[in-house]
């Protein structure tokens, strides 16, 4: 099945940054909120970006009519690096009836992790500082190889692989809100109406790019 270009799109941008520099081109929903979080979580320990992907986390949760619900809560109160992992706890926190809560919670573990590995998977070069892996490697057959699984045939495989996060993010929407279609905001409503920060603030992006100090 041939991806469409708006699925592609999508996709790029739950995979995305959600920077200053890279910000969302698309309506968000609840994917790129699950997204953000994933965010959050990876920047733990520089202040400056846990900061940015917070309040970005928090404007989009209002303005997705979420606030009330205790995701947000969460969210806004446990520490990054752990939110992620706490998420699957929600039916225990949410439902008005418990009966299930424990088959909730085991599918959410599950699709949460994969999301997570999906994630990981579409972001890898991410972690490429001082140039491509191999490329100092002096068979020249070999180095080719090894570009050739990094560049062309994960990338090529990840096209479909990626659709797996329009459908996870379906049914965890569905797991923890009990609705299937997320509503959408724009991104300049986000910055007028909710606080979102807006890229295009000198001060957002020295506070997102600076280096500071690490917590360990």
């Amino acid at each position: 099945m041939q991806q469409s270009r708006f699925e592609q799109a999508r996709i790029n941008q739950l995979i995305g940054l959600y920077s200053p520099d890279d910000p969302p081109r698309l309506a968000l929903d609840f994917g790129d909120y699950l997204s953000l979080v994933w965010r959050l979580d990876t920047s733990a320990g520089f202040p400056g970006r846990e900061r940015y992907y917070r309040l970005c986390a928090q404007s989009l949760c209002t303005a997705l009519n979420f606030k009330s619900h205790p995701i947000c809560r969460m969210v806004d109160q446990t520490p990054a690096g752990q939110i992620y992992a706490q998420i699957p706890n929600l039916p225990y926190r949410s439902s008005s009836r418990f009966v299930d809560a424990k088959d909730r919670k085991a599918a959410l573990t599950q699709l949460m992790s994969l999301r997570g590995d999906t994630l990981r998977i579409g972001t890898y070069n991410e972690g490429w500082d001082g140039g491509w892996p191999g490329g100092g490697i002096l068979d020249t057959e070999l180095r080719e190889r090894v570009f050739a699984v990094l560049f062309t045939a994960l990338q090529g495989q990840y096209t479909n692989f990626g659709r797996l996060l329009l459908v996870i993010d379906i049914v965890i929407a569905n797991l923890i809100f009990g609705i299937e279609d997320s509503p959408e905001v724009q991104l300049s409503q986000l910055i007028s109406d909710y606080g979102y920060p807006d890229p295009r603030d000198e001060r957002v992006r020295r506070e997102f790019n600076a280096v500071g100090e690490v917590r360990s």
